[in-house]
């Protein structure tokens, strides 16, 4: 089955467009979230609902794996094809976003966001965005931190599709095994301290991690990357389930992951106000809890028979351009949104990711009519 095949198979374009609806209503809630202690009914409703959507992230790279392996192409030829198209969009979306949000908060009117402070959207501020995109991503583009881990997850693809192309069931779920082990260590470092581990010369990492040594005993099989073999793996040997052990397993196992992480959040900014890193450990796209929600959605869409459809072919074809510029939208969604704020909370929420995922749909569809502009958003 070649890519192009594989591209308009209906469950997969569900999911991809499942994804990326979860990753805008995800980035939809950081407002409410924000807010914490100032406005609690808020808070507790961002973090309820910021929880469910966690597997976003993870389905979408699951979906590269299902798209890409195996990998026909020489490594060279790989490399081109598929850095190519990610570098352009990473630097037209790390110029125009800054402008955007420039834009928009200095002329279109004030901003409801706890997020937002104006002085950090001046224009010299803007300037120093537009060029320092070579380094890292920044508010303004922030979900374009998942174009930086996409090129590493592309650089090391060639390499782990030649594994996986030789690599009995056995061997690959060795590896899935080992990886299983990385998705805990997040919480193993937040409870080392209590079972007496001061860390070394102040660094808090574990098993070799230190100040000069990033690379621990798991990094090489932690991380992302276990969702890219973990897809393929799942297409190659799909789960022949019934429906009724599908869901005896896959519901239970959903519902842990989300108990943990949006319970977890809760407790641990009761416990650790002000600790935005043990707060980012509970939503780690790569912790144990997230896995245990993105594994049923993966397979449950799978199994769903879903045939190929036209209409959603062409709604997939446009989610990672609506990735990459549906954060603006949010902002501008949120400032909109909260002029009905007698509404509860979560139906904002709603409102807003509806907003502005149609918003985003609309510039993307019109981008794509365009040759000029279509390689800037796929």
């Amino acid at each position: 089955m070649d890519l192009k095949e594989r591209e308009n198979i209906g469950w997969i374009d569900l999911l991809r467009i499942l994804a990326c609806f979860l990753v805008v209503f995800s980035h939809s809630c950081d407002a409410f979230v924000a807010q914490f202690d100032a406005d609690r009914t808020s808070f507790l409703s961002g973090v309820f609902s910021g929880s469910l959507v966690r597997p976003c992230v993870p389905l979408f790279v699951m979906m590269t794996g299902v798209l890409l392996f195996p990998i026909r192409l020489e490594t060279g030829a790989f490399y081109k094809k598929r850095i190519k198209r990610i570098l352009i969009p990473l630097v037209f979306w790390s110029l125009v976003l800054p402008l955007l949000f420039f834009g928009y908060l200095n002329y279109a009117g004030t901003t409801q966001s706890p997020a937002i402070a104006l002085e950090n959207f001046t224009w010299e501020a803007t300037v120093n965005k537009m060029y320092t995109f070579i380094f890292n991503f920044n508010y303004d583009t922030t979900p374009l931190w998942y174009l930086y881990m996409l090129i590493g997850l592309y650089l090391i693809m060639p390499v782990l599709g030649a594994w996986l192309d030789r690599a009995s069931q056995r061997e690959v779920r060795l590896f899935l095994f080992a990886w299983g082990i990385s998705l805990v260590l997040p919480y193993l470092k937040m409870t080392a301290p209590l079972a007496g581990y001061h860390g070394n010369y102040g660094n808090m990492g574990l098993y070799g991690v230190c100040d000069w040594n990033n690379y621990g005993s798991f990094y090489y099989v932690s991380g992302f990357i276990g969702y890219l073999v973990l897809a393929h793996y799942l297409v190659k040997y799909p789960l022949n389930w019934s429906w009724k052990k599908m869901l005896a397993v896959t519901v239970p196992m959903f519902l842990t992951g989300y108990a943990v992480t949006s319970l977890g959040f809760i407790i641990t900014q009761e416990h650790f106000p002000g600790n935005y890193a043990y707060l980012e450990i509970i939503w780690y796209f790569a912790g144990i809890n997230v896995f245990l929600m993105t594994f049923p959605v993966f397979v449950i869409v799978q199994k769903c028979r879903i045939a190929p459809s036209p209409l959603l072919s062409r709604m997939a074809s446009l989610t990672f351009g609506i990735y990459l510029c549906h954060f603006i939208f949010v902002q501008v969604a949120y400032d909109w949104w909260s002029a009905f704020a007698s509404l509860p909370p979560v139906l904002r929420i709603i409102g807003i990711a509806c907003t502005a995922f149609g918003i985003s749909y609309l510039v993307v569809w019109v981008m794509q009519r365009f040759t000029l502009t279509r390689r800037f958003i796929r």
